[in-house]
């Protein structure tokens, strides 16, 4: 199977930049998997849509400012987070680093994302912060340009990262983030902080929308999935196949596992909001020789693409993903991948806005 087989053209001009003004004013798409039929909505209709049994699985991960700009060992002080972002690399030693997953206990030890790239070298000393309030040893590179780096020890690493980081929004937002990001680029729900990036199909609910589900009765559940580079690093490989997914920790409740447990033995449906809760529920799944959910925490990389047979999840809500990602492929396998891509052309026809900031679209 190609990575190209899902490809879409998208003008650059539907890509949100910035987010509504009201979070539950967005559209939404409803794709009928079964027949292909397709229904222009809004998300306010969406308690209306769900059946009074339904269980519905959210993501309560919290986005963290995972963004640091700072300076090479041996550079001079400057300014650290210019707001043209095209001009960072022409600063004399300045670094941007992205952390994207902690890989200990010890919360100085991270996997990251750094910029410039190819000149950060194992070895090298990060200076973040006036004085260097923190600082970081490059102490290993992997196999795609990131790195691993370790932090010296402070009083509070992440009250340091609270203060020094910067949001990380995507970087097909063409912006540098703002004080209001810090709010808007995170569920109302958020609760377990780690990631880096939104699960973006949460940002829509609103509380008023949350009471809306619970008045009809139906039934909410979280559990936690920390986005990290499993779910947004392209894919490099042209054949589907060959493409591995980084590791993204995840906890499943027993309260949640046993919710999910007495749903399916009732015949009620799963339903999941964003690709991750999709992963997180199905990789559990995956692992127990009888599909059944339990309770627990671990690191997920279920690579879900079309001819995976899905266990759990019975309709879920999303965005629209980029092309040729692996966010994509996971809908198309849901969904079929024609009727998947039918539904873009015509999000795309009717102007949809795609992406974080962007639309919804309900698959069910």
């Amino acid at each position: 199977m190609l990575v190209s087989d899902f490809h879409y053209d998208l003008p650059e001009e539907l890509i949100a930049q910035e987010p509504l003004a009201d979070r539950a004013g967005s559209r939404m798409l409803r794709l009928d998997r079964a027949t292909g039929r397709i229904t222009d909505a809004h998300f306010r209709d969406f308690p209306e849509l769900l059946r009074a049994d339904d269980l519905l699985l959210l993501n309560n991960t919290r986005v963290f400012p995972a963004r640091l700009y700072g300076r090479r060992s041996g550079s001079r002080a400057q300014p650290l987070s210019p707001k043209n972002p095209a001009a960072r690399d022409f600063l004399l030693g300045t670094v941007e680093v992205l952390l994207t997953r902690q890989v200990s206990a010890d919360p100085n030890d991270w996997e990251c994302l750094v910029r410039p790239g190819r000149k950060i070298g194992v070895g090298e000393h990060l200076y973040f912060g006036e004085g260097g309030e923190l600082q970081a040893e490059v102490v290993a590179r992997g196999l795609f340009g990131e790195r691993r780096v370790r932090f010296a020890p402070v009083a509070d690493f992440f009250a340091s990262i609270e203060r020094l980081g910067h949001v990380p929004l995507p970087p097909y937002i063409a912006r540098e983030d703002r004080p209001a990001d810090q709010e808007r680029y995170q569920t109302v729900y958020a609760r377990e902080r780690g990631s880096v990036a939104a699960p973006t199909a949460g940002l829509h609910f609103t509380a008023e929308i949350l009471s809306g589900l619970r008045e009809r009765g139906i039934q909410l559940a979280e559990l936690t999935l920390h986005v990290g580079l499993g779910t947004f690093q392209p894919v490099r490989a042209q054949v589907v196949e060959q493409h591995r997914l980084h590791k993204e920790a995840y906890s499943i409740s027993p309260e949640t596992a046993g919710a999910v447990q007495r749903a399916r033995a009732a015949g009620r449906r799963i339903v999941a909001v964003g690709t991750t809760s999709v992963r997180t529920l199905e990789y559990s799944a995956a692992r127990s020789p009888h599909g059944g959910i339990a309770a627990g925490t671990g690191e997920a990389d279920l690579f879900i693409y079309p001819g995976y047979q899905f266990r759990v999840v019975d309709a879920m809500l999303t965005n629209f993903h980029l092309p040729e990602s692996t966010l994509l492929m996971l809908v198309c396998a849901f969904a079929g991948r024609e009727k998947t891509l039918d539904a873009y052309r015509h999000a795309v026809k009717e102007r949809y806005r795609f992406y974080s900031y962007g639309d919804c679209m309900f698959v069910e």
